[in-house]
Order: C-alpha cells, then structure tokens, then sequence
C-alpha cells in the first residue's frame, strides 16, 4: 500500500476552520453577543481561509504554512475566551513598582 503523505497546509486549513466554527458556536451556546467587529473577524476570516487558504498576504505575519497569522491567533483565543466566560486579569504596564517599606 502507497499512501500519499498527509497534507500539512489542508490539516491547518482545516483546523483553522473548525477552530472559528467552535468560537462562534460556543459564543452562540453561551448566549454571549460578540461585538459587530468580533462577529465580522470571524465570517471574514473564514471566508479568506476557504477561498486562499490563509487569511492573510503579507508572509512576515505569520509562519509559512499557517493559516492564521499571529494577531489574528490571538484575536480569536480572546473570542473563545469570551464566549467561554473567562476572564483574564489586567497586564501590568511599567516597571514594576517598589515597596519602600
């Protein structure tokens, strides 16, 4: 038996693709109302993984092979974090403040 090696680039497509599925049915489930931009980031994004296969063109913003670039990861953890009800606690900015006692 020949097998043809699985194809890396379809897997991520469809990973990514289940992955928007997921948050928007989870924020549906939830009874969660994303925002208009956030529900806009998901049917565009899935709409340029199933056309181009990636959703987005510049190579510099993600890896080679990835269907979602870095930021767009992140924006779409947040979703599904959202939809999930956690919540994360504020970033500390600045340095870190000293206790002078």
């Amino acid at each position: 038996m020949n097998r043809k090696p699985p194809d890396r680039n379809a897997a991520a497509k469809r990973a990514a693709l289940n992955a928007l599925k997921r948050a928007r049915r989870q924020a549906d489930k939830a009874g969660v109302d994303l925002s208009d931009w956030e529900g806009e980031f998901l049917g565009s994004v899935t709409e340029r993984v199933k056309t181009y296969g990636r959703a987005f063109g510049d190579p510099e913003k993600g890896a080679p092979g990835q269907p979602l670039s870095l930021r767009q990861h992140v924006k779409l953890k947040e979703i599904a974090a959202k939809a999930k009800g956690e919540t994360k606690p504020p970033k500390r900015r600045g340095p870190p403040t000293r206790n002078p006692g």
